[in-house]
């Protein structure tokens, strides 16, 4: 008996490396190593068989099959998930900073203002903090007798100076500052284990996602967030310490403190010192001094506070805390009206091709920066019922609540009644356009439907319809930016003294006491929706179903790089990007052809590989992608990064061969270049046209004889086991000369 065949120098062997999307597949399942096979049915019910044993587990046999796993990096264990759910507003900034549009002119103001806004959020976490154990605690509570009884873990601060309560409670927040420096600068792996060979790769903006160090710029930005964080604690305590009479000691510092803000705000606005390469380590002194500084004054303001004869004020709440706090989202309002001049100023003027109006960093900052603030307003609502419990109506240590985050809370819930309310507009208002296209569709893949098709008719066209409406965020979008930013700059009303339940009752009538009870009730709303944050982050990685619904968010947010905020959770393309240009290069250079298959975010991952891929690699290479979000998400939201000129480039470094396969019912997923119907190639003189092939979704409308429910509706599930898949695969080995062998 003869053996296989062996390929001769000019048949090389192709390898199909395969790239899951967001749902944190196992090897198995990418691979599609089971023992048993669903013949008929489907997943709630169905027939399952034995797999044929072979050792060729490829769908197209002679192909060998790899895979490659990083569902893992953007989550890891269940305690990192929870904990980068509270860095969300964090990760949000980061992903803006990402968002400029593609003019040239626009990359320095927007990353400015991008990291500025992220210093802010920086500073509004320590306010917070502050809030609680210094304003709460330290001022009201343990000068309260009321408030100390039953409370023996507190109680030992009751009788002590104003001083030395501060003094002490002052060590939460440095600890809480210790805590998220600790977080953000765990040890983690060396970058040149995964850093891409060198190469003659693209000039694309794309290319450089995963291809350049950004471990000494989250150091830079590292030092100078803590530094502002420290400076931040110190200002909140000088405040208070200078509310009856400032001291010279007092006003020294005072100035020094704000010589630091000023110096961190002044390198966050100098991109060309910051975003210096691994090797210039000269600003990394002058960062790390700044952060030393900062350390040092801290410890001099904390004995300042404890040590200083003079007498404290009587106020109620904490001196200085309401006017800071206001301050800092006056800061932030003008910081969001900058940033959506620059963006309105350089967006693209060209009809139809500028994506969310090129306001998609400002809607995507505006959000983060509303998220903070309620995420800060809650923690000290809820601080402040826990330290009033079983206390009369009206005579709470915390009645009266700092009127900033009164305000806060207001704007958050108005953002998000009138967000649903025009969702609900746009749904109703769009349902029936999305349901005429939809049932287009539906006429043209089933043109003679027997009758008692019609009830699976209609769950198709529903389905196509539901996915069209992922066209429709883009706006609304737009519509919850422009209101959280809205919702920012109302906070500043507090400055007048006035609350919101003054002022909607006196302009619009409402009673007082309606209003208030509103409030109280979003407080418990945002409490709401962090647990549930909190509940998705476990399920997410624990449930591989949940995770395929709400990971392509978690997961578009960390592939962009920490360019903002050093605490945002770290970005997984920094290795991914560069261990499969790696893996790539290695197969190529033993001789074989490499087949790239990507679904879903997969695609993504491959897109910034393949740009990164040297002309003599790209020869060797064919992309497959499906599910593919690229043009239909990636264009619309980083339209300097993801553009028909990039999409372009990669279709030639592969030499075009290149097949991209979605589905109508896809929510996610798209077109690239065409979306013209036809599930053959468009013949045109443009390669770009016979890159996408569209698949019919389900496969037919009746049950066939040998199954007991109709074919599925695949969505945006992986199709590698359907035939369009195979036959893709079939093409594009026959295009890099690889050999197919016949089935056994």
């Amino acid at each position: 008996m003869s053996g296989p065949a062996v390929p001769g120098p000019d048949v090389p062997d192709v390898v199909e490396l395969r790239v899951h999307g967001v749902s944190g597949a196992s090897p198995d399942q990418v691979l599609d190593l089971r023992q048993i096979a669903q013949v008929a049915g489907d997943r709630s019910g169905g027939f399952y068989r034995q797999r044929p044993q072979r050792t060729d587990t490829s769908a197209v046999h002679g192909v060998t099959l790899e895979a490659y796993r990083w569902g893992d990096l953007p989550s890891g264990t269940v305690a990192r998930t929870v904990a980068l759910v509270f860095l969300l507003p964090f990760m949000l900034v980061n992903v803006a900073i990402w968002m400029r549009p593609a003019h040239p002119g626009s990359e320095a103001m927007v990353r400015s203002l991008c990291r500025v806004l992220a210093l802010t959020l920086t500073a509004l976490y320590v306010l917070a903090i502050a809030g609680v154990a210094l304003d709460l605690l330290g001022w009201k509570c343990t000068g309260s007798a009321r408030c100390m009884t039953g409370r023996s873990w507190l109680s030992w601060l009751g009788g002590q100076p104003v001083g030395v309560r501060l003094a002490v409670l002052a060590l939460v927040p440095v600890a809480a500052i210790g805590l998220v420096w600790r977080f953000s600068n765990r040890p983690g792996r060396a970058f040149d284990a995964f850093r891409a060979p060198e190469t003659e790769g693209s000039a694309h903006p794309l290319a450089a996602v995963g291809q350049w160090d950004a471990e000494p710029l989250v150091g830079r930005l590292r030092s100078i967030h803590v530094a502002a964080a420290f400076a931040t604690l110190d200002l909140t305590l000088l405040l208070a310490r200078a509310d009856i009479g400032a001291t010279a000691t007092t006003i020294a510092l005072t100035v020094v403190t704000a010589v630091v803000l000023a110096a961190c705000v002044g390198l966050l606005c100098t991109p060309p010192l910051i975003d210096r390469g691994a090797a210039d380590r000269r600003l990394d002194a002058i960062t790390s001094a700044l952060r030393s500084i900062a350390v040092i004054l801290t410890v001099v303001v904390v004995v300042h506070v404890l040590a200083s004869p003079q007498p404290w004020s009587e106020r109620r709440g904490l001196p200085g805390y309401d006017a800071t706090l206001a301050g800092l989202f006056v800061a932030q309002t003008t910081l969001l009206a900058a940033l959506g001049v620059v963006l309105l100023w350089r967006r693209d003027r060209r009809r139809g091709v500028t994506p969310m109006f090129g306001l998609g960093a400002l809607v995507i900052a505006a959000t983060g920066i509303s998220l903070a603030v309620a995420y800060a307003a809650e923690l000290v609502y809820r601080a402040a019922d826990f330290l009033d419990r079983d206390a009369p109506t009206g005579q709470g240590i915390a009645t009266g609540p700092p009127r900033a985050y009164t305000w806060a809370i207001f704007g958050f819930l108005r953002a998000a009644l009138l967000t649903v309310i025009v969702a609900g507009l746009i749904a109703l208002i769009s349902r029936r356009g999305r349901q005429h296209a939809a049932a287009a569709i539906v006429a043209h893949d089933h043109p003679h439907p027997p009758a008692e098709a019609g009830p699976r008719l209609r769950q198709v066209r529903d389905a196509i319809a539901r996915a069209r409406f992922t066209e429709k965020l883009v706006p609304l979008a737009v519509v919850y930016g422009c209101l959280a930013g809205l919702g920012t700059a109302t906070t500043t009303v507090g400055l007048l003294g006035h609350f919101p339940s003054d002022i909607v009752e006196r302009f619009a009538g409402l009673p007082a006491g309606a209003v208030t009870f509103g409030i109280a009730f979003g407080s418990w709303v945002i409490a709401a929706i962090i647990l549930g944050l909190v509940v998705g982050g476990v399920f997410a990685y624990r449930s591989v179903p949940f995770r395929r619904h709400v990971g392509v968010l978690w997961d578009l947010g960390t592939f962009w790089p920490r360019a903002a905020h050093p605490f945002a959770p770290p970005c997984y393309s920094e290795r991914a990007v560069p261990e499969l240009t790696r893996r790539i290069t290695y197969l190529v250079g033993r001789g074989d052809a490499v087949l790239l298959t990507g679904h879903s975010h997969g695609s993504v991952l491959l897109a910034a590989t393949v740009l990164q891929l040297p002309p003599h690699i790209g020869g060797r290479v064919a992309l497959l992608t499906h599910g593919s979000p690229l043009r239909r998400l990636y264009a619309r939201l980083f339209p300097a990064y993801v553009n028909d000129a990039a999409l372009r480039e990669i279709g030639h470094r592969v030499g075009w061969r290149w097949v991209n396969l979605w589905r109508d019912t896809d929510p996610v997923g798209g077109w690239i270049f065409s979306g013209h119907r036809s599930s053959a190639p468009a013949t045109t003189g443009d390669p770009a046209t016979s890159v996408d092939r569209r698949q019919r979704d389900p496969r037919d409308v009746v049950t066939p004889p040998s199954d007991s429910v109709p074919p599925p509706i695949e969505g945006h599930w992986p199709g590698e086991s359907d035939e369009p898949f195979t036959e893709a695969v079939r093409e594009l080995v026959r295009r890099l000369g690889g050999r197919i062998d016949p089935p056994p």
